[in-house]
């Protein structure tokens, strides 16, 4: 009974805060209608991974989301957009002061070629990222044009990639705001509790100003629920709520607390290629293949089954065997079923400070 109530509260409490802020929670329609007006749909697709939430999981999702867009064959460019440099160090990148990096980027200093590096994945290269761009919130105050720097810098590469994936700083700044004039869309990464309600609704509203003034064809990709316990009342109540306000823009998938997700990171790798088999891995490829089915005029994938045809050990195509689709599945094994039990009830967290 106790637990009831407290969930009727919580769910009277989203409409409350929505209705404190004055905030539109647009229609999946108006959302449809934005992203098929923009000019850019014929070029490469970017996707701003943003919530000013800390701790929701944006640079797991941005590492893994791009790495599984190579993995099935689209040439896909991830852009560092945080200080902290997570995504760079996430791909095995070590901090180099003397590197290109995106802060040179936004301060004219360099193009994006330039600043391009390969990784360990045939089709993936990554911007990388270095703690001198937090100086860039107060040296492009005074600046022209500051809010389209990122725009200008990567639109000589979009006719290059079929997607560009932006992994933003925790925070509502003029980095973030770089990162949502340049996209076409912003995915959100969120988890199933109540504080990060409350940041998705200022990143609503953030966007909702953007679109007036900045950038009018800026679209919601889509909700992503990370960290998700599929076994917790609250997280599977706030899963309902939100597919009320957003419709089909809540992506199907949701990607489960997996240490594999947790570890990836220490060794450089993307999840896929550190444990192709693992739940977290089968998630953000699953992802991957929802995203490319939502825009077929925009991007032209590779057959749906080479999501499974990931490199087993770190190994790219040009520099080793691939793992068959016999090895790799989105559906999982028996055996792998019985390595997920012990997943999901691992303590481990995605990396805070994505």
């Amino acid at each position: 009974m106790f637990l009831q109530e407290h969930l009727d509260g919580f769910c009277t409490s989203i409409h409350l805060f929505a209705q404190h802020l004055s905030i539109e929670l647009i229609s999946e329609e108006k959302y449809a209608a934005c992203g098929s007006a923009s000019p850019n749909n014929s070029m490469g697709r970017v996707i701003a991974v943003a919530n000013q939430k800390g701790g929701v999981g944006k640079t797991t999702t941005a590492i893994n989301l791009a790495a599984s867009f190579a993995a099935a064959e689209v040439n896909t460019l991830l852009v560092d957009c945080d200080p902290q440099s997570n995504a760079t160090s996430g791909l095995g990148f070590v901090k180099d002061p003397e590197r290109v990096s995106s802060y040179h980027l936004l301060m004219g200093a360099a193009t994006g070629d330039e600043a391009l590096l390969t990784t360990e994945l045939e089709q993936l290269w990554l911007i990388p990222s270095h703690k001198n761009l937090i100086g860039a919130n107060l040296e492009l105050v005074d600046a022209d044009r500051r809010e389209f720097r990122m725009r200008d810098a990567i639109a000589p590469l979009r006719d290059r990639f079929q997607f560009i994936v932006l992994d933003c700083p925790p925070a509502l700044d003029l980095l973030t705001l770089n990162a949502l004039v340049a996209a076409d869309a912003v995915l959100i990464p969120m988890q199933g509790e109540y504080f990060a309600l409350e940041g998705i609704s200022e990143l609503l509203d953030t966007i909702e100003r953007i679109r007036a003034a900045l950038n009018p064809t800026l679209d919601i990709e889509g909700v992503v629920l990370t960290m998700f316990d599929k076994r917790a009342n609250l997280a599977q109540q706030v899963m309902t709520e939100l597919k009320n306000y957003f419709g089909d823009k809540l992506c199907r998938t949701t990607v489960p607390r997996n240490i594999r997700l947790a570890e990836a990171p220490s060794h450089g790798k993307a999840a896929l290629v550190y444990d192709p088999r693992s739940k977290g891995a089968e998630s953000y490829i699953k992802l991957a293949k929802e995203i490319i089915e939502r825009q077929p005029a925009a991007v032209t994938p590779q057959p749906a089954e080479n999501l499974a045809g990931i490199p087993a050990s770190g190994q790219t195509s040009d520099g080793g065997p691939q793992a068959s689709e016999q090895q790799i599945t989105t559906e999982g094994t028996e055996e792998h079923r019985g390595d997920a039990a012990v997943e999901e009830i691992a303590p481990a967290e995605m990396d805070k400070s994505a």
